[in-house]
């Protein structure tokens, strides 16, 4: 036997050995006979580099060290769950799919929601070649070469594909892996980890794909993305991925009715324990395609699906104060600084209190012996105080009426729980408004994501948003990831964004209720940043769907100095203040209809459209419901053009569309 014939005979047969561990939990040959082909294929790939292949079990073993996560953007998003607590929030969900499908039942499937690390899985003709992370939902890390070191994750699919195909799962670690690798920590003198999920989640983010592999990482696959027509279920679904050499939770249960699925739930909530992995929860999803489609999506939530948590673990602890942090995106959080107690085997220092209503209508305060839980069995909270145990000591807390990064005014409208500070400049989300600022629906910096906003402001290179403006290739192409060309267009790219116009400047200060449309509208009727910042509340509501809340937040915001010098900044660099589309047909005849583009229209772009509607005093939305007047269908019209049509909406193609847009721009005869 040749070497490559002896080669190829181990890789099938370390192949087959791998899918009956890891996919039938059925192994067929030892631990030592599996070592020793491994062995011996190492050996040989050694002694032949030309044999060698990123197919090879040998792969599992680790690549070089990465230095680097590229982005990778989901071509379908990642969506997270809703979530409920109890039977009757289960059976409120079951209500809305059964009134929204009008059917009187709805099958469900019920999965265990393993608490690990969701990625995504892309195969080309049957062979792995990228791996990511969930990350945002939309845009997640590229993790391949350490997905390659997890047995679970096929290199090769066991039935031959053409073309792409993706699969999305979670890695997690299994309980006895996470004892034994705190163990070997605790022998080198490294600290232990918190949790089997933190240590899954930092195992697949390391650069040294070995070090990945340390871990001993576990994968379950659970979502076919866009199965092809003749699976119709999510339960056959997961039939074709176990087929195709994935590894997939057993403990799945097609169910018939809300009650069953409310059943499962009870069970595996009395069962959690018997497991060799954490669940903090199930996942209930409808289980036929064709309901999933007609539900759709709210938000980044599927209507089709929900996730059940099980009751978190809990204990008792001394509250000793109470600090005030920043968010990402201005909001004020208080969080518990506690007497260090265990829960679940993990010690808590310090644990989420919301905000200032749920501190107060709680009546927790300063000093008291409060209940601690692990809500969904991670993330620590403050349930309430032990008021029996109060000594007189204790004291109330109040939220800060400034900023206390940055000393700005908090904004905390009448009847809203959440306190934010107002300054657009503030330090502490200085990154998430850059991000947002540079976003597609704002300035559209192709190129300024989240990863170069954290790198420009921990740099100094980025203050406010003006010091982009100021930004040069050379300094760009100093960062990490940037080389010369993509610094070069990045500063093309900033430069050209200072002709976007005030509707999309509006979008990037990141004002509070100030997106796209209202944006729009405020641009439309002020044309100018000037004209805006001086309107007074009950000026600004004398645009259509202004009303006193987002009259109230734009007043504020530029009541602000800080603003006002963020602003005036940014028209010092250069950047359009104005609105220089046409000004708004006051009368026109498309006034107040309500417009859902779908598909590509070959005379505009859809922003275009939206731009051109708007300025008729129409609506745009991204959703079809029975208050839609028109949908306007471009070439491939997806799901949009067939949910229309059972409402009985009017449907037109491009040429009427451009005909109504021409008869609503000409003045109405006298």
């Amino acid at each position: 036997m040749t070497p490559r014939e002896r080669v190829e005979l181990l890789r099938r047969q370390l192949d087959e050995a791998n899918y009956r561990y890891y996919v039938l939990d059925a192994p067929t040959i030892t631990d030592a006979a599996y070592d020793a082909m491994m062995r011996e294929l190492l050996e040989i790939e050694e002694a032949h580099p030309e044999l060698r292949s990123d197919l090879s079990p040998t792969r599992r073993v680790g690549a070089a060290p990465s230095n680097r996560f590229a982005p990778v953007e989901h071509g379908t998003p990642m969506l997270s769950l809703a979530n409920a607590f109890s039977s009757d929030e289960l059976r409120a969900f079951d209500e809305r799919v059964r009134r929204l499908l009008d059917v009187p039942e709805v099958g469900y499937i019920c999965e265990l929601k393993i608490d690990g690390l969701a990625v995504a899985v892309r195969y080309r003709d049957g062979t792995f070649v990228r791996g990511a992370t969930r990350g945002d939902g939309r845009v997640g890390e590229e993790v391949t070469e350490n997905l390659r070191t997890i047995p679970g994750v096929p290199l090769r699919l066991r039935e031959a594909l053409s073309g792409d195909f993706e699969a999305r799962g979670e890695v997690y670690l299994r309980r006895s892996d996470f004892e034994a690798l705190n163990l070997r920590r605790e022998r080198e003198g490294a600290p232990r980890f918190a949790n089997p999920r933190n240590a899954a989640s930092g195992g697949l983010r390391q650069l040294d794909p070995e070090q990945t592999r340390e871990r001993h990482l576990s994968f379950f696959a659970y979502t076919l993305v866009e199965p092809p027509p003749e699976i119709e279920t999510q339960h056959a679904a997961l039939k074709r991925l176990r087929a195709l050499g994935f590894p997939v939770n057993p403990n799945v249960r097609p169910v018939a009715s809300i009650d069953e699925a409310i059943a499962f739930c009870e069970e595996w909530e009395r069962r959690r324990d018997e497991l060799d992995y954490e669940i903090d929860g199930v996942a209930i999803k409808v289980d036929r395609f064709e309901y999933q489609e007609r539900l759709g999506t709210v938000a980044r939530d599927p209507r089709w699906a929900v996730a059940f948590k099980f009751k978190a673990r809990e204990a008792t602890t001394k509250l000793e104060d109470i600090t005030v942090s920043v968010g990402r995106t201005g909001t004020l959080n208080p969080n518990a600084v506690l007497a260090p107690v265990e829960i679940g085997g993990i010690t808590i220092r310090s644990a989420t209190l919301h905000n200032e209503q749920y501190i107060a209508s709680n009546d927790i305060r300063i000093g008291d012996t409060v209940i601690v839980v692990r809500a969904g069995d991670v993330i620590p909270r403050v349930v309430g105080p032990i008021r029996e145990l109060r000594t007189g000591r204790e004291r109330r807390f109040h939220m800060p009426t400034k900023c206390p990064v940055c000393g700005a005014d908090v904004d905390r409208p009448e009847g809203e729980a959440i306190a934010r500070c107002t300054n657009a400049s503030c330090p502490a989300q200085l990154v998430e408004r850059l991000r947002h600022f540079a976003s597609r629906g704002a300035m559209d910096i192709e190129g300024l994501g989240e990863v170069l906003a954290e790198q420009l402001v921990s740099g100094g290179l980025v203050e406010q948003f003006a010091d982009l403006y100021a930004l040069e290739a050379k300094q760009l192409a100093a960062l990490e990831r940037l080389g010369a060309k993509s610094a070069a267009n990045l500063v093309a790219a900033i430069a050209a964004s200072k002709e976007r116009g005030l509707t999309r400047v509006l979008v990037g200060l990141g004002i509070r209720y100030v997106g796209e449309q209202t944006a729009a509208i405020l641009a439309r009727d002020f044309r100018t940043m000037a004209a805006l910042a001086e309107a007074d509340e009950a000026t600004l509501q004398r645009s259509e769907g202004i009303g006193p809340e987002v009259a109230a937040s734009v007043r504020l915001f530029f009541a602000q100095p800080r603003n006002r010098a963020a602003v005036e900044a940014l028209a010092a660099a250069g950047v359009v203040m104005e609105e220089r589309g046409a000004a708004p047909i006051p009368d026109s005849a498309l006034k107040g209809k309500r417009f859902v583009l779908t598909g590509t229209l070959a005379t505009m772009t859809r922003d275009e459209a939206k731009a051109t509607l708007e300025a008729l005093g129409a609506r745009t939305s991204e959703s079809v419901s029975a208050k839609t007047d028109y949908v306007v269908a471009g070439e491939a019209a997806g799901s949009k053009l067939t949910r229309a049509r059972e409402l009985n909406v009017a449907v037109i193609d491009e040429n009427a569309f451009a005909l109504m847009l021409k008869e609503a721009r000409s003045p109405a005869p006298r």
